[in-house]
This record gives C-alpha cells, structure tokens and sequence, in this order.
C-alpha cells in the first residue's frame, strides 16, 4: 500500500538536492539522507513482509521489479547527458540492491536476528562514517558503507513499538531538524558523520509518526503538487545534475539566479516526460524475467561501450581561441608540485611533517618555505633554485594551514586543532635548523572565525603573531605576498571559451605588516590586466594557485627579488 506522506518525503528530498545544486539552499544535499531512510524503510518493510508470509524471498522477482523501476530511466538520462556532454563539454548502482542478500542471510534466524543484525551493521557503518569522514570526506560522501548506516535507521523503524510512535512533537521535531539543516548546513560542513545524525534522526522522526502528523503537514505532503513531484522524484533527482551543469559549461560561467531558476523549471518538464513516456510505461510493463536481465545486460553492456567511444574522442591538448591562438596539455598545467606526491605537503588530519629535505642536502645554507599550498606553489621555482645555488631547501606546507598564526573555523574535513599542531611543530623545527632564511607565503582569503573584527585586524593579528614566532630563528624573514585571484577554474576556462573571457583574474592586495621582508608577485602576473596565459604559459593550475610551468618561469623574477633582499649577496 502506498503511503502518502512518504510520496511527500520523496518529494521533498528531491526538491531539497535540486536547489542545493541550483545554490539556493546550502544544506540542500540532506535531501540525499532523506532518501536512503526512506529506502531503508520502504525496502525493508517489503522484504520482511513477503519473508513472513511466505517463508521465503523471490529474489529473482525482487531484482527484476528493481531493474524494471531503475534502469529504463537512469539509462535514458545517462545518454541523453552523455550526448550532449560530449557535445558541449571540452575533449577532456544502487545501494538497495545489496540490502535484500543481508534481510535473506539473517532472515533464517528468526526476527530478533534481524534486529540485532541490522542494528550491529548500522552502529558499525556509523562509526565508520565518522571516522572516514574526519580522514576522507569524498570517499565517505559516495560510498555504500558509510551510508549504509541510514538505510539501517530507517530499516530499524520497523521494529519501533507502536507506543513510541504516538509521541506528538516528533513531527516537529523533524520538520525543524529538516530545516534547520537545509539553511545551517553546507558545503563546508563535516558530512555525513555525525552531521548527517540530525537530518537522517529528523526524517526518522517524521516517519515514525506519520499517522499523528498535524493537519498542515498532511495537507502538504497529501497535495497534488506534493504527489505528482514524489512521483516524478527519481528522475526528477537524475535530471537535476545535468540540467543545471550543461547550460553552465556551455556559457562558460557560473548560471545567474533567473537562469537557474529557469533549470530547474526545465528538470521538472524533463522528469515529467520520462516518468509519463519511459518510467511509468516499462515499470507496468508486463515482460518475462529473461526479457527484464537480458535487456539489463544489453543497456549496461552499451553504456559501456557508449563511454569508451566516448573516451576515444577525448585529449588533453587545447587549442585556445582569440586573436593569438595557444596550445597546452591540459594534464600538464594541472600538475601539482612535486611536495604532492612525495607526501611533503601535509594533508588534512595530519600534524608533522617529514624530513622534506631538496637541493644540496650537504649544504650549511638552509631555506626553509613554510606555509600552506599558496607557499607550496613556489616550491618548484625554489626547488631548481636551490640546485643551481647550492643551498639546502626545507619544505614545510600544509593544506589549508596558513603560515599567519591567525585562528579558522573547523570546516568539512579542515580542523584548526591539527592545524595548530602542525604549526607548532613546523615552528619548533626552524628554530632547531637556524636557517639561512624562512621563506613564507599564505592564501588570504581565509574567513575570520570571530565576527566581531574585521578581516584585515585577524589577518594583522595572526601576522604578529607569527612574526613573535619566527624571530630569533633567522635573520631573513621573507614573505611573499599572495599571488592574484582567479575567478575561474582558469585550465577548464581556456579549454572551452575564448581565452580574453579567461582574463578575469584579480590582484590581490600586499597585506603584510612591517617586520617582513616583502616580495610582492602581482606585477610579474599582472599589467593593465591580469591574463590567463603570461607570455604564452598558462597561468594557474586552477582557481587559485599558479601552474608548475608559470612557477619556473618566474625564478628569475624571484630570484632577482631574494638578491635585491640580501639573501644571496
């Protein structure tokens, strides 16, 4: 039996990841959480129905329902987008499936088996959520067994005792845990972990006690609006990605507000049709089990074929357009310093650095560069430097970890405790080496944690303070002031636009207080303008930092700069 309010939820979370990808709504991706308990529940319920009333599971049934209600729609959307990705774009499985395998294994057991073991699967997938959130966060947002946890919430709603239900303030409850999430949360946010707790606890709510809802949640799950969207709500939610990214890639900028709203009036057209003409028809549709697999493996054997032609037709070289025409390998101006690779450019979660020792280790002259990946762009140039000069060169860069002492908000997998360990540290090491000079350089669009001050007296402030840190240690204290700001991902820019669209970039103001050693790079990148390509290199590597080949192209700049400062007299 279908159940209303739960079309409403489908409805919701739909909407909810649509206008976070729109950027309306910044915690909009809780809609994602809202579906995995939805499926948890609705999954699990059929499963154990069908178990207690026949003894036995019809997987082939099972799994043939599944594909008949997924892949007609997720496959028609995939090559539509595919098409015209491919024609637009640069030439450059379903979690519930596994579930019922898990129910049947357990299912032999009796019911509390079932509970105990669901609930030990889900206590395990959590805690591991939380950890791989903290030490991984991509991998913990995409994959099965960190999510795994939210299917088992709402698959445990099912052993709930109808006493716990009739709680009135639960559906409040979940409403205000829905929307304080959907306007608090967003992309910097630590997810899922423990975050994801209050939407997936909140959904939770509202399931368990969709029989006592008040009567204006009822009216707005159980309107027609509210059905027909939960209807349309799986390729509704296939068609939200693709809609808002093509248009934005073909015009080369982030969409104007008027413009996604239009996208998203156009995914809902578009999951209106595939549901009428492509979900609804082959889902009712009644078909032999062999005619359902085979046709699976057909669909899935061409997708495959579809994106290795695909890949085929796709280089790294681009030609840009203008009046002067260049070209790049793409790979090649995305490539990081070499402190990346060798585990020298201190990750997130991480508080020590290691021996990141180049040039002439013999050497009794030691530079060190300390700071984040704003100073781990001059590596490369300070790296040959160090060859051709002879000194000892002392990596210390940590991601998102400025050398200015100024104190961040925890964001996603970003902590300030690690951060200020691996400052210490790295201080500590420096006045241990005495080095000849420290090299320093930070991003300075950091935002402040305290909102009582501005930025400019944070920025000061954490300055002082690494100023009273470092002094003592060497006599040459060289700051090297940020690089411009891009407005673009510049690489992804001159790949599909003319490059003159490209020539967005902003200087970036000197903000370095006395006490320094300033060396400010703005007028090797910039002149009337700041450009995209210098003297035929391509600038930066990606929306903030400077290409590897635009690093080397600048030491004769730099070095002439650290002469004109003493340190190579």
């Amino acid at each position: 039996m279908r159940i209303t309010q739960i079309q409403g939820l489908r409805a919701l979370a739909a909407i909810l990841v649509t206008v976070f990808h729109a950027r309306l709504v910044p915690g909009g991706f809780i809609g994602v959480d809202i579906f995995y308990v939805i499926s948890g529940y609705l999954i699990t319920g059929l499963i154990l129905r069908e178990i207690e009333m026949t003894g036995k599971l019809d997987l082939k049934s099972f799994y043939q329902r599944r594909i008949k209600r997924l892949l007609p729609t997720s496959v028609f959307v995939l090559f539509v987008t595919a098409f015209f990705a491919w024609i637009l774009f640069p030439p450059i499985t379903r979690d519930d499936l596994v579930w019922p395998l898990f129910l049947l294994f357990l299912a032999r057991y009796g019911k509390r088996v079932i509970f105990a073991g669901i609930a030990t699967a889900t206590l395990l997938s959590l805690l591991f959520s939380i950890y791989l959130t903290q030490v991984a966060p991509i991998w913990a947002f995409y994959s099965l067994p960190t999510r795994a946890w939210e299917l088992g919430f709402g698959a445990l709603l099912l052993f709930l005792p109808e006493s716990k239900k009739k709680i009135r303030i639960l559906p409040w409850l979940g409403f205000f845990g829905i929307a304080i999430t959907s306007f608090n949360f967003n992309e910097n946010t630590a997810f899922p972990g423990k975050n994801a707790l209050v939407p997936v606890l909140a959904t939770v709510a509202l399931i368990t006690s969709i029989k006592y809802w008040p009567p204006l949640f009822n009216d707005l799950a159980n309107s027609r609006l509210s059905q027909w969207l939960g209807a349309i709500s799986y390729p509704l939610y296939l068609w939200h990605w693709p809609a808002l990214i093509l248009p934005s890639s073909a015009m080369g900028r982030p969409l104007r507000f008027y413009e996604r709203f239009l996208c998203i009036l156009l995914t809902i057209v578009l999951a209106h049709f595939t549901s009428k003409y492509v979900e609804e028809p082959l889902r009712h549709k009644k078909l032999a089990s062999r005619t359902v697999f085979k046709g699976a493996a057909i669909t899935t054997a061409a997708s495959l074929v579809a994106g290795v032609l695909i890949s085929f037709t796709s280089s790294s070289i681009i030609t840009t357009k203008g009046e002067i025409s260049y070209q790049f390998d793409l790979v090649q101006v995305m490539e990081k310093p070499a402190v990346y690779g060798d585990g020298c450019h201190v990750n997130y979660g991480e508080t020590k650095s290691g021996d990141c020792t180049y040039g002439d280790k013999k050497s009794s002259n030691t530079i060190v560069l300390y700071g984040d990946s704003h100073a781990a762009q001059w590596f490369p140039t300070l790296e040959k430097m160090a060859n051709e000069r002879g000194f000892k060169l002392i990596s210390l860069t940590k991601s998102a970890c400025p050398a200015v002492d100024a104190k961040r908000p925890d964001q996603g997998a970003f902590k300030m405790v690690h951060c200020t360990k691996w400052r210490e540290n790295s201080i500590k090491r420096i006045a241990e080496i005495e080095p000849l000079a420290v090299i320093t350089s930070s991003f300075q669009y950091f935002t402040p944690g305290n909102s009582t001050i501005t930025r400019a007296q944070w920025w000061n402030e954490g300055q002082r303070k690494l100023l009273r840190e470092l002094r003592g240690s060497t006599s040459n204290l060289i700051y090297i002031s940020d690089t411009p700001r891009p407005l673009r991902d510049i690489p992804n820019c001159l790949a599909s636009r003319d490059s003159k669209v490209c020539d967005s970039t902003q200087r970036s103001k000197v903000s370095v207080i006395p006490g320094f050693e300033v060396i400010n790079p703005n007028p090797w990148l910039c002149a009337s303008y700041c450009p995209a390509i210098v003297d035929g290199t391509v600038a930066y590597r990606d929306a903030s930092h400077i290409s590897v080949d635009m690093a080397l192209k600048l030491l004769p700049k730099l070095e002439a700069a650290l002469i004109a400062k003493g340190l190579f007299a």
